[in-house]
């Protein structure tokens, strides 16, 4: 744990290959290990409660995802203004906006769950449960409530985390929690015969644990970031609420990054259950939980280049600044060709993980998946620009284009591309929506600082 807890980083001065290979690759590890909190459930759900299970996992999804964009918000609004203050040797105010996010977020999150609580019927309905689904959505929503709450804690404290010089550290509050869910999930969802329920009740466990690794390190052995504290003062009161709403439109483009993963699973869910039942569901939710470790790859590369960016943008280091970006720029691609590669090339072992084989559902899949898997290259690029717009405070430009895939492009395409090729427009919609974000990104772009 010792050697955890501080690496030796300079923003402003380290070579930027050494630098943002130090930060990425302790974040990719942590990303992916975090993914697999949804991932694993999807595996233990669909093999050992049914296809059914899996479908009624999905309809709930775009609640974690809307929880997971909420924290990415202040996660990235917070790294993005207190590495700005930190490159400028205002510490203290960087303390303050730190302690803000972690103190206020956790706080909304958990009204909006005990507003969840009493509103589940209405809010299974919207997300498009069925009748048939609707138990089966209770038993998994009800449990993963409170672990919306821990969620938040987890993502901002890894953002300040890594700001405070401790990638390492930040990657093991993904890891460790991401293993032990291995393992509970098998010992709830199995053993213990709880079905979706158990699968869920790992999740929230999991997510407290890392929850209190945040919080252990933040009291303990933070650094250049501490907590500070707030006072209830009715101009403490003020600064705050300025605070977070700066935090939040610093961060905005990536809570669309995750509700553009929730508006998928929305719409696709809407528009597989019209064409093919419950069984395209079920189908379709492989593609919805394969997609978030692209995701979170992708944006492990835009995370870690987002302090060296800001910082040195806040240090007025303009060829820093351009010199990350590029880097960020080739990472990404290499990453989103990876991933269309193994989605494309590994789709039956990889649907076999969920689905058993000769099911209706593993058949759509099949036939799928590698037509899904293409959207993964412009994915990619697409957030690594938005990130690079994000870092240096252009956020207005980065929440135009995070809209443009996630609502303007996406639902359109979901509804038009199925009458035009069926079955495959279904499929298609998500790579059309992404190429054509990507098209307008680079007819519109604005010179690197």
């Amino acid at each position: 744990m010792k050697n955890l807890e501080r690496d030796s980083i300079d923003f402003g001065k380290s070579k930027i290959g050494p630098l943002f290979r130090s930060i990425f690759f302790p974040t990719l590890l942590s990303m992916v290990f975090t993914s697999l909190l949804t991932v694993v459930d999807g595996i233990f759900v669909g093999q050992g409660v049914g296809s059914d299970a899996l479908a009624a996992v999905n309809i709930v999804a775009p609640l974690f995802l809307v929880t997971t964009g909420i924290a990415l918000m202040f996660g990235v609004g917070v790294s993005v203004v207190a590495s700005i203050h930190l490159s400028q040797g205002n510490n203290k105010a960087a303390d303050i906006n730190v302690t803000q996010a972690l103190v206020v977020a956790p706080m909304l999150m958990a009204i909006l769950s005990v507003i969840l609580y009493f509103g589940r019927i209405p809010f299974l309905r919207l997300m498009g449960c069925s009748d048939v689904l609707m138990p089966l959505a209770l038993q998994y929503l009800i449990p993963l409530l409170p672990g919306c709450v821990f969620i938040l804690i987890e993502t901002i404290g890894t953002f300040v985390i890594r700001l405070d010089g401790s990638p390492r550290f930040a990657s093991a509050v993904g890891i460790v929690p991401g293993i032990l869910n291995i393992f509970l999930d098998w010992l709830f969802v199995f053993p213990m015969k709880m079905g979706i329920a158990g699968s869920s009740v790992a999740t929230t466990v999991c997510c407290a644990i890392a929850s209190a690794m945040v919080a252990w390190y933040m009291l303990r052995r933070s650094q250049s970031v501490r907590l500070y504290q707030l006072k209830l003062s009715r101009t403490s009161l003020y600064l705050t609420v300025r605070n977070i709403g700066y935090m939040s439109r610093s961060g905005f483009s990536s809570m669309l990054g995750e509700l553009a993963m929730s508006m998928i699973m929305l719409t696709g869910n809407y528009v597989f259950i019209r064409w093919m039942g419950e069984d395209g569901v079920a189908a379709f939710s492989v593609a919805c939980y394969l997609y978030p470790i692209v995701f979170m790859v992708n944006n492990s590369v835009a995370q870690s280049a987002q302090p060296i960016i800001s910082f040195n943008y806040g240090a007025g280091k303009g060829d820093r600044v351009r010199e990350a970006f590029r880097l960020s720029l080739r990472t990404a691609a290499i990453c989103g060709l990876l991933a269309t590669a193994v989605l494309t090339l590994g789709a039956t072992p990889l649907i076999s993980l969920f689905l058993q084989a000769g099911t209706k559902p593993y058949e759509i899949a099949t036939a799928g998946l590698p037509l899904f898997a293409v959207s993964s290259v412009f994915f990619a690029l697409n957030i690594a620009i938005i990130g690079y717009y994000q870092s240096i405070e252009l956020n207005g430009r980065a929440t135009l284009y995070m809209l443009l895939r996630g609502l303007v492009f996406i639902v359109p395409a979901f509804i038009l591309m199925p009458q035009l090729i069926f079955p495959q427009g279904m499929w298609l919609a998500v790579p059309v929506s992404e190429c054509l974000t990507l098209g307008v990104i680079l007819l519109t772009k604005k010179k690197i600082c």
